[in-house]
């Protein structure tokens, strides 16, 4: 893999951030999504390579992959896809914005982390052990380097390499056997020495290790010798923390020495158990409880797989010889993922009207997982494809959404004569024509080419392939654009039971999915099942990816939309009030969707009577949005709309002209005459001159108005 490196016909490898002992990680651009993300690569190992080493690599590639793959929680890495590419397989993961456990005791110059942050990171990774232990998944190589904290404090564990499900049979003999460590000396529990089995509790052992370096500045063990280093685990008390740092409260440091019990039946039954001791702890003054006496039932041997293996790479300690980090195990660099609709269409979706603006953005990512074709020469080679495909996602990403449209469909035509028909990347650019076909409003079109590639995707991948998925998806939210409202429905609530099947229940895709099926109840005029699934879906978002994740607070938009819907007005309110808060503070007072949120709150601040209120908030989003936007923008014209509904309500009609004669006249520039936006403006125009007692020009208005209506009218003369 080398820079700038097109994997798999999508990911742009861009720099390389971290390189470990299994492989390479990059920093990367999804060019089908337009996002950075990560990009992990086994390492290929050199011509001499032992084959069964070269297999237990892969399997723990692998492995990582599928065990990943399968957890939601805001406190583990977010893997959106896998496969290979030209023999080398590949993880993409979200990227982050933060440092690694290691590296922040590294830029700390070694000195232990403030105790604030120590009692946080224990918590929040206790509480994502709690989750990945309850799904059956022990870690078995928890250590600083393997622990993220992020630019807004939350902390993630990546790196599920070595991870053990519950159901697992011989896969620890057969890593032994090739020799491979499972583990890091320095963060290893006595039963893993050992060789014995291991359960949950190994990792509540390697997060004490973890806790004691980031609260001392060095590890329990902190030898130079990896034999020393596993005896002193086996054998020997951890020297108290509070002796290495006065000023730990002893509720910490008990945490810490149960946590680094020797058997597993003297340290907390789990990992929740950890959670509730620290969170009680920082608002209580906790007890220093006394080291317990190992039992260690004799000086047994260690394990062959031991010998000759070094110290391993560890946090940057107080001590000497100290070693630099290993940072290939963890990803630290900016996360730029770009903010996704809460019910939103996947890119293939098209754009979806929401009260009364029009939202657009990716909701769902896409990630084809098989390889790609051979380097081809000529004018129809797969570099000349790739570059055709970003010329024309290019121009979708500029809004040249009719160029783009022919791009595709050319694409498509050059990918099925070289590739094949049913080529992952030939029904790819097949996809992206149905996008672009449903952003021009041509849904009948879309509709067509979704069913098809969906059909050769279940073909040629089965039904429960990820993009076979996605496709289905995408299908479910053309139906709805199309008002067959029922198949809307059934198909997503088909898609979301298989990606929770498949992918877990709160997998983010699943969350899209059942947002998707909120949405189609909506439209169906359910609006009380539709508001459970929204709030549903924003507590699991809240959980897997966090409360300032841009999908949580698109869910929590639309859980007031349901709520107005309802005629709920007092607690859209409410919703509005808190959604406004965080996305000022998450996004920016004037981000378009905190712009957004206000307008939703005029709106409800008029429906209960309060019109200067909404007057002035209406004044406020209009000009703002006409700063931000554009003065022609549709969600301008919709907040100026919404100023005039106020003025009018106000007996203020003459003002209100104003408004919506402006508002009619910009609609008409460039949405056209005949567009049902304009003709609605229009009618307002109307009814503002029939206010004003100006009768005989309202009279015509109407007329001009209905002419046109009855001429669009299916069948219209």
């Amino acid at each position: 893999m080398g820079e700038n490196r097109l994997v798999q016909g999508r990911y742009r490898l861009l720099d390389l951030i971290g390189r470990g002992g299994m492989g390479e990680v990059w920093r990367a651009r999804d060019e089908s999504l337009g996002r950075q993300v990560a990009v992990k690569c086994l390492k290929p190992l050199g011509p001499y390579h032992d084959p069964s080493l070269a297999r237990v690599l892969r399997e723990r590639f692998r492995r990582e992959a599928r065990v990943a793959a399968g957890l939601s929680h805001r406190g583990v890495t977010v893997v959106h896809d896998f496969g290979e590419s030209d023999g080398v397989p590949y993880l993409v993961m979200e990227l982050l914005d933060g440092r690694d456990l290691s590296r922040l005791l590294q830029d700390n110059k070694g000195h232990p982390l403030p105790v604030d942050q120590v009692e946080d990171i224990a918590a929040q990774v206790a509480a994502a052990l709690a989750y990945t232990h309850r799904q059956g998944v022990v870690h078995r190589d928890l250590k600083p380097a393997n622990i993220v904290r992020l630019a807004d404090g939350t902390v993630k564990i990546c790196d599920f390499g070595i991870a053990r499900l519950g159901h697992d049979i011989g896969f620890t003999a057969r890593l032994t056997g090739t020799g491979v460590a499972l583990g890091t000396p320095h963060y290893m529990s006595p039963e893993q020495i050992g060789g014995n089995p291991v359960d949950q509790r190994s990792d509540l052992y390697s997060l004490g290790c973890v806790l004691y370096e980031i609260a001392t500045g060095a590890p329990p063990f902190d030898l130079e010798d990896a034999w020393a280093i596993l005896i002193g685990h086996r054998d020997t008390p951890p020297r108290p923390p509070r002796e290495l740092r006065t000023e730990l409260p002893g509720h910490l440091e008990a945490a810490i020495l149960d946590l680094l019990a020797k058997r597993p039946e003297q340290r907390p039954d789990d990992a929740g158990e950890v959670v509730r001791r620290i969170r009680a702890g920082r608002t209580t003054s906790g007890s220093v409880r006394a080291v317990r006496t190992p039992d260690t039932g004799g000086g047994t041997r260690l394990p062959s797989w031991t010998s000759g293996m070094t110290t391993g790479h560890k946090a940057l300690g107080a001590g000497p010889g100290a070693l630099p980090p290993d940072a290939g195990a963890a990803l630290s660099a900016r996360w730029a993922a770009a903010p996704r609709g809460g019910a939103g269409p996947d890119p293939a979706c098209g754009s979806r009207r929401v009260g009364a603006t029009s939202r657009n953005g990716p909701a769902d990512a896409r990630r084809p997982v098989l390889p790609p074709p051979a380097e081809l020469p000529g004018p129809g080679g797969s570099g000349t494809l790739a570059g055709r495909h970003e010329a024309a996602f290019a121009l979708i990403r500029a809004g040249r959404v009719a160029e783009a449209l022919a791009a595709y469909t050319d694409l498509a035509a050059a990918r099925a004569r070289v590739l094949g028909p049913d080529h992952p990347d030939t029904l790819a650019a097949r996809q992206e024509t149905a996008y672009a076909l449903g952003r021009l409003g041509r849904h009948f079109e879309a509709h067509q080419v979704y069913a098809e590639v969906l059909a050769a995707r279940v073909r040629t991948m089965g039904p429960d392939h990820p993009d076979t998925l996605r496709c289905r998806h995408n299908l479910a939210c053309t139906l709805g654009r199309l008002g067959r409202l029922d198949d809307a429905r059934r198909t997503a609530l088909e898609v979301a039971a298989a990606r929770a099947r498949v992918l877990g229940p709160e997998h983010p895709d699943t969350l899209v999915s059942r947002c998707e099926v909120a949405y189609a109840q909506g439209q169906s005029g359910h609006w009380e099942e539709a508001l459970r699934l929204y709030r549903e879906a924003a507590e699991a978002r809240a959980r897997v990816l966090g409360p300032d994740h841009p999908d949580t607070l698109a869910a929590r938009y639309e859980t007031a939309l349901s709520l107005g819907r309802l005629g709920r007005s007092a607690d859209a309110l409410n919703v509005y009030r808190a959604l406004i808060t965080d996305r000022s503070r998450v996004q920016g007072p004037t981000h378009p969707e905190t712009l957004r949120a206000r307008h939703g709150l005029g709106v409800h601040l008029g429906r209960l009577g309060r019109w200067e209120e909404a007057l002035g908030e209406a004044r406020d989003v209009c000009l703002l949005r006409e700063q931000v936007l554009g003065p022609a923008h549709l969600d301008t014209l919709v907040s100026r709309r919404e100023v005039a509904v106020a003025l009018g309500w106000l007996g203020r009609w003459a003002e209100a002209l104003t408004e919506y004669r402006r508002t009619a006249a910009t609609r008409e520039q460039v949405l056209g005459w005949d567009h049902p936006d304009t003709l609605s403006a229009r009618g307002d125009e109307a009814h503002c001159l029939e206010r004003l007692g100006r009768g005989t020009e309202a009279g015509e208005l109407y007329r001009r108005v209905a002419v046109v209506r009855r001429r669009l009218a299916p069948g219209g003369a």
